[in-house]
């Protein structure tokens, strides 16, 4: 043990002995501080602590110690006989560490492994562009830098990227002070907050080929293993979203704050494509990837066919386990469907185009740039390849041996681990051999234990006599004959006499006797040997099989990474746009920059005009937002009272832009948004104790940063500026402050209750004052939460804490405390207040949309003739629904005079497949194919979630189905009853035919008063 541990000293090493795994010394401890198990050896306080677990819960305790931040090394014991005395071979079979599981053995074994996002080694370090981050992922082989970062901007990655390990390289200790203490000087400050919580360690030397050494180091990796350079260049694209901004629109998941994240997706959408959207909105893409994921989404929006399931792999686990050959005949089905999906795609014309959309944005989600027409040839090659190999669903190599006489539990135990993980045909002489050496031991237990089984029961008593049967012996893998109250006694010429003479106790593998009941022969004991034999060599030969396919696929490693990260963005986007069309979202129009220098934000060629904004966390489908128009050319600096809704704005325009820079739908009915190159969000600010700031001083290096990070094509969201200090001076701060941001030439909104600004000689030419409305309902000031021109002097304070239940008594002492100091500016402020309203009494919203270009292609999916029964099944119901519902909107249009002819355009969901986003909000008439082949038919208007509820159901899984769009709901029923009455006529077998009879269930309104589009 002790050699291994000195090759992996920074790893727990668990080491194989027996049915254990064992550790000593400081991993012993470690096991039962965080994996809680129980030491070895008694309690002697000279003796060296041991701990260990069994071999059943090796999972369990790796995970334990993984999770709490230990990576492990674990050694396996060399299987097979060994000399007496003679010390057992042990090697390192493989490796635990955070984000990246043990994976030895996986390949024998029928089940799947979750693998956690992967984590990488994080390097920071400083050069004169600014912050530098170096991330390197062992699994991946892959490391990437980023440079030129804020302070803030860093902290957020670190935030929200779990690290395996952290190095800081000499070159921070050294800040602008010109000091080496580090974060005592303003800035620093946050970034050694965040690593001084933190385990790191000092390294020097070239920032990047420094750490890739550290990485050989930390992993026990040769000096040969390459790492490739995923770099992308960050020239073009906004900064990274700083940490305040991040979490005030709950990019990052903050408690209180409304998060983003929950917005843009559906609920039943987890997993890789949420962090994919997450990555996405805290690093924003350049303006080409951003057009390139909305014109996708724009497809995917009108998109009438039916789409793939989106099978997710995560390519760390990809890349693990087709590098160390552990793949299982699971995992390789799993990489088929990528495969297939894939090529789905390309086979169909409208999912084609997405398909061709989809590969700069998983360029720049993997740094692996891949031509389109070599992945489609790739995907193929790797596709058939795995299919010639590996055993499908469906398919009869799965065909376990079977006996009359024996058990069948025991050839389902001992052939279930080897068939039906590859096809038949490559292993046909050991399958063979197996199946001669089942019929070998079937004939053994048949004239070995048969007769003696018929002479006790020609003999036994009544009551209280022998009993005898063949039994499974589970824990030995055999099949032995068991006596109850049975004495191997002769009687001369009787039957049975002979096998009688042959059987003796059965013993197990050390050759110790199994009980007092268990009885074999030697004839049987030779044919379970052989038996077992033939299926070792079977297990062994396709073993060697699935990690021969590891090794032939590990070439093409480059090209399913980057098929299963397309097919990841696939449906991160298709799910947004099915969540977008639900919550009646838009697609912004995108405004390409031309460089800072020649940018006039104030002549509008650079502005921002967002029209029915809403606040993201809100449902416009329910109706319960109010709405904003922002028309932004430059500066705004707002005003409005408690509760009027400037925070709420606030975190509205800022997730709106990064929405929209991003690619997104936004929650508008309209917008123009420029590509910004940083968009910023302050709002309220906290004290750290810990560094010894208040929170005005935490307030002022947040704005510090906000100001040193700002161009002309930033956006800049400042809530409730300088709250924190003396109101006097606090003011000249926050004028000094708009004063520069004005002058830099930014979009943006600093909000404040400073009303003193207003008094100041400020020198701005361009900002804008806006304002929240208010409006006076029985005497009372109430908000109206709607952005308006001008100044709003009421802070509805005291209406505010009257209503949060502030005493009475309190809030007549306050009033009577501020009339009697304000009274003069009361009445000033009265009077200022009343003209404010005669000149913006009447608020004009734009109702104008902006013009959205709508992509629609008719679907040319041509499928092939095939001789399949549900095919031919499926064509048979959908050619009579066709018939039967054309007939009866034919008899409508007759009836209404309407000389065009009315086409119902029937669409195939096919196993793994699930409807368009095209199909939310909208009526539809379905048929469910059940793999029975029976039918049910039904009308919905959610196609996808009754789609996905069927298929919940048990045995419902690979259900297919046929709809087609009806303009409304009325009409889906009507036609829903006539199908269902007109195919159980016509012989179909349906499992709601009972809801015939209900002749206009769902309706009270006739056929003939329903209007109907036209598909001609």
């Amino acid at each position: 043990m002790l050699q291994f541990k000195s090759r992996f000293p920074r790893e727990v090493l668990l080491c194989r002995v027996g049915e254990f795994y064992e550790s000593i010394g400081i991993d012993a401890c470690i096991l039962v501080e965080y994996a809680g198990l129980n030491p070895f050896g008694g309690l002697r306080s000279d003796s060296v602590p041991r701990a260990g677990c069994p071999i059943m819960n090796l999972r369990q305790t790796l995970d334990d110690l993984t999770r709490n931040g230990y990576s492990v090394c674990i050694v396996e014991e060399v299987q097979g006989p060994t000399q007496a005395r003679a010390r057992k071979g042990r090697f390192i079979s493989g490796h635990a560490h955070p984000g990246s599981p043990y994976v030895f053995g996986l390949v024998c074994g029928d089940h799947d492994l979750d693998f956690p996002e992967p984590m990488p080694v994080v390097g920071i370090s400083r050069s004169a562009r600014g912050y530098c981050i170096n991330l390197v992922l062992e699994t991946m082989k892959t490391f990437s830098s980023e440079d030129g970062l804020t302070e803030e901007a860093l902290v957020t990655k670190l935030r929200t990227c779990r690290y395996h390990h952290l190095y800081l390289h000499t070159s921070l200790r050294n800040n602008s002070s010109g000091t080496c203490r580090w974060g005592e000087f303003g800035e620093g400050g946050l970034l050694w907050g965040e690593c001084s919580a933190r385990q790191f360690e000092w390294f020097g030397g070239n920032p990047v080929n420094e750490l890739l050494l550290k990485v050989k180091e930390l992993y026990g990796l040769n000096d040969e293993v390459t790492f490739r350079n995923v770099t992308l260049s960050s020239e073009n694209r906004p900064q990274p979203l700083t940490l305040g901004t991040a979490t005030q629109i709950g990019a990052i998941p903050t408690e209180g704050i409304p998060c983003l994240l929950k917005v843009l997706l559906p609920s039943n959408c987890t997993g890789l494509p949420v962090l994919y959207m997450r990555d996405l909105l805290l690093n924003p893409p350049d303006y080409e990837i951003a057009s390139a994921i909305q014109a996708t989404c724009k497809l995917m929006s009108n998109v009438t066919c039916s789409i793939p399931e989106f099978t997710c792999i995560s390519s760390s686990k990809l890349v693990k386990l087709l590098e160390q050959r552990e793949a299982n005949h699971i995992e390789f089905c799993k990489i088929k469907n990528v495969l297939d999906e894939i090529l789905h795609m390309y086979k169909n014309s409208e999912l084609k185009e997405i398909l061709k959309l989809l590969m700069d944005p998983t360029w720049v989600a993997t740094g692996l740039k891949i031509d389109f027409e070599t992945l489609v040839t790739e995907c193929e090659w790797a596709s058939g390849r795995i299919g010639e190999m590996i055993s499908l669903d469906g398919e009869s190599d799965k065909k376990i041996s079977s006996s009359s006489v024996i058990p069948s539990d025991f050839f389902e135990d001992m052939e279930s681990s080897w068939k039906g993980r590859v096809k038949k045909i490559h292993i046909e002489e050991e399958f063979a051999e197996v199946q001669r050496a089942a019929e070998a031991l079937s004939l053994a237990v048949t004239e070995d234990f048969l007769p003696i089984i018929s002479r006790i029961k020609a003999s036994t008593a009544p009551f209280g006599g022998s009993k005898g049967e063949i039994l499974y012996a589970r824990e030995h893998e055999a099949v032995w004959f068991k006596g109850k109250r049975f004495t191997p006694s002769v009687w001369a010429g009787t039957p049975g006499e002979e096998q009688i003479k042959q059987i003796k106790p059965a013993s197990d593998s050390r050759g110790r006797k199994v009980g007092e009941e268990w009885y074999t022969t030697w004839k049987v004991e030779d044919a379970l040997t052989r038996y077992h034999e033939a299926g070792a060599k079977a297990k062994l030969k396709v073993l060697e099989l699935l990690r021969g396919l590891s090794s032939e696929l590990q070439s093409k490693i480059n090209i399913l990474v980057f098929a299963s990260m397309l097919l990841i963005v696939a449906k991160a986007l298709f799910a947004h746009v099915s969540e977008g069309r639900r919550r009646k979202w838009v697609f912004p129009t995108l405004a390409k920059s031309h460089g800072s220098e020649d940018v006039k934000p104030f002549d509008g060629a650079y502005g921002m005009k967002i029209i029915g904004l809403s606040p993201y966390w809100f449902d416009v489908a329910e109706g319960s937002a109010v709405h904003n128009t922002v028309d932004m050319q430059s500066l705004f600096l707002l005003t409005g009272p408690n509760g009027g809704g400037k925070s709420s704005l606030l975190r509205s325009i800022c997730a709106a832009s990064l929405l929209g820079i991003c690619g997104f739908m936004v929650p508008a009915e309209s917008a123009l948004i420029p590509q910004f190159d940083s968009i910023m969000l302050h709002m309220k600010s906290y004290d750290s104790p810990a560094d010894g700031k208040s929170s005005f001083q935490v307030e002022m290096s947040e704005i510090r940063s906000i100001i040193a990070g700002t161009t002309k094509r930033s956006l800049v969201l400042i809530d409730e500026i300088c709250r924190g200090t003396e109101t006097a001076k606090g003011t000249c701060i926050a004028g000094s402050i708009i004063e520069t941001l004005d002058k830099i030439g930014c979009l943006g909104i600093v909000s404040t209750h400073l009303h003193g600004i207003f008094t100041l000689p400020l020198n701005t030419k361009n900002m804008v004052y806006k304002a929240m409305g208010t409006v006076y309902v029985d005497g009372k000031t109430k908000p109206t939460w709607k952005l308006i021109d001008g100044i709003c002097r009421e802070s509805l304070a005291f209406e505010t804490a009257k209503k949060e239940g502030m005493p009475e008594t309190i809030i007549r002492r306050a009033e009577g405390l501020y009339l009697s100091v304000y009274a003069k500016e009361v009445l000033s402020g009265r009077n200022e207040r009343e003209a404010d309203l005669s000149n913006t009494s009447i608020y004009h919203s734009d109702e104008s949309h902006l013009e959205l270009s709508r992509i629609r292609q008719e679907a040319a999916f041509n499928r092939k003739k095939s001789t399949n029964q549900v095919e031919v099944l499926q064509k048979e119901v959908e050619n009579a629904v066709t018939v039967i519902c054309q007939k009866k909107l034919i008899e409508l249009y007759k009836k209404k005079n309407i000389s065009e002819l009315a086409v119902v355009h029937c669409v195939l969901i096919d196993a793994r497949e699930q409807p368009p986003p095209s199909t939310i909000g909208a009526s539809s008439v379905y048929v469910m194919l059940r793999p029975d082949k029976k039918f049910y038919v039904g009308e919905t208007d959610d196609l996808e979630g009754r789609v996905r509820a069927h298929r919940s159901k048990e045995g419902m899984q690979n259900a297919s189905f046929i709809y087609f769009l009806v303009p409304g709901k009325s009409l889906a029923c009507q036609l829903e009853t006539l199908l269902i009455n007109q195919l159980s006529n016509q012989g179909f077998q349906l499992t709601n035919v009972a809801d015939g009879k209900h002749r206009n269930f769902g309706t009270s309104v006739p056929i003939e008063s329903v209007p109907v589009s036209v598909c001609s």
